[in-house]
């Protein structure tokens, strides 16, 4: 039997789309309309959770990984989630702000990770073919 993480049927990609959403959506506001108190809090906590592990296998994906990985992909996710950390850092009060600018800022430097990498490869590939 194959793990979630080598399924390739339409039915372990629907489920780990349809779990990615459903958690993004609890973490996002949603157990804020269906919960109160310590269960909304938990329910929050979980979803970003399930959401975070079903992206990263998502992006395990050998199409969504040639996609992360291109230049243009990889400079939008830079600007745009380096903005963003800026504007929440700015706008938003408390924790929620810092937290919110943090995870952003994060993503912006994986992206810029990712932009030195692949400028590296491409100037050793460059100079081995010299």
């Amino acid at each position: 039997m194959k793990s979630l993480k080598t399924a390739t049927s339409p039915f372990a990609d629907l489920f780990l789309w349809s779990t990615f959403a459903v958690g993004l959506a609890m973490s996002a506001g949603g157990a804020e309309a269906l919960l109160d108190g310590t269960a909304k809090t938990a329910a929050t906590i979980a979803g970003g959770v399930v959401a975070l592990i079903a992206g990263s296998r998502i992006a395990k994906k050998p199409k969504i990984k040639a996609f992360l990985g291109r230049p243009g992909t990889l400079w939008f996710l830079f600007l745009f989630n380096g903005g963003t950390a800026a504007a929440l850092y700015f706008t938003m009060d408390g924790a929620k702000g810092i937290i919110g600018a943090a995870c952003m800022g994060l993503v912006s430097l994986g992206a810029a990770g990712g932009l030195l990498t692949s400028h590296r490869h491409r100037a050793a590939r460059a100079t081995e073919s010299a």
